[in-house]
């Protein structure tokens, strides 16, 4: 039975001036008829389903949808035309430093993103050492989270969301963050999440790091599902599109 089922999403937004215009002028050119409004769909009738344990990559230039299609799959927005089926609760990394207070410590930080996420002081209290010695911040546990280094931050994130007990988890360019021996730890623990039954998402422009952790591939591009299917086969027409795109441009 599928975890994850998108069935023909689209995401439409509006954009229009209303931010450099200002209120006045806005009402201004509403009541003349000069204030124009325009739409895009970010994307356009998305389809698929994962099974317990599939890890998703998706793939697709700058551009494609695909951060878009995480924040409706995540509940973070709701599709404009289709629907999204979810199972279980979801741990997403999307935004990294998202819902960190910069005043409070790392240890109370901690403890806030995991009661974000759901989880009770009880298992935080259980949970905690290890959080902090996967994310290798032992003796920066009292200090102001602001004081912290971006791949510090992006570190504590992501041990929050992989040490904990999620059913889902959704990755946004996460994979990247750290020096090599934290990324190596990184993927390594992404793999015995997934032999434990949890289902990924994983968005990233390393197609060597999709091939190795993914066994399906979403390929979207200006918003279009182009492919959907196993990752060997699905990786290998996005590298031929990329190559074709490369020769073009010579």
């Amino acid at each position: 039975m599928a975890i994850i089922s998108v069935k023909n999403v689209s995401i439409r937004y509006k954009t229009g001036d209303f931010k450099s215009i200002g209120f006045k002028e806005y009402v201004m050119r509403k009541l003349t008829g000069k204030y124009q409004v325009q739409y895009f769909w970010a994307d356009k009738d998305v389809n698929f389903e994962l099974e317990p344990g599939d890890m998703l990559g998706i793939v697709g230039t700058n551009g494609a949808g695909k951060s878009t299609l995480l924040k409706a799959i995540s509940g973070i927005m709701v599709p404009t035309k289709g629907s999204v089926k979810v199972k279980g609760n979801i741990a997403a990394l999307l935004e990294l430093t998202s819902g960190f207070d910069g005043d409070l410590t790392v240890r109370e930080n901690t403890y806030l993103r995991g009661a974000l996420l759901g989880y009770t002081r009880k298992f935080m209290d259980e949970m905690y050492d290890q959080i902090i010695s996967f994310a290798e911040l032992e003796d920066f546990q009292d200090r102001p989270f602001k004081h912290l280094s971006s791949g510090m931050k992006s570190r504590l994130a992501f041990s929050i969301a992989c040490l904990v007990s999620p059913d889902i988890l959704i990755l946004d360019e996460v994979l990247s963050v750290g020096d090599g021996a934290f990324r190596a730890k990184s993927e390594e623990k992404i793999r015995s999440i997934l032999e434990q039954g949890v289902t990924g998402i994983l968005v990233s422009h390393s197609l060597p790091q999709v091939r190795q952790l993914c066994n399906k591939v979403l390929w979207l591009h200006k918003g279009q599902q182009m492919a959907f299917g196993e990752a060997q086969q699905v990786c290998d027409e996005y590298e031929a599109f990329l190559k074709s795109m490369k020769d073009k441009k010579k």
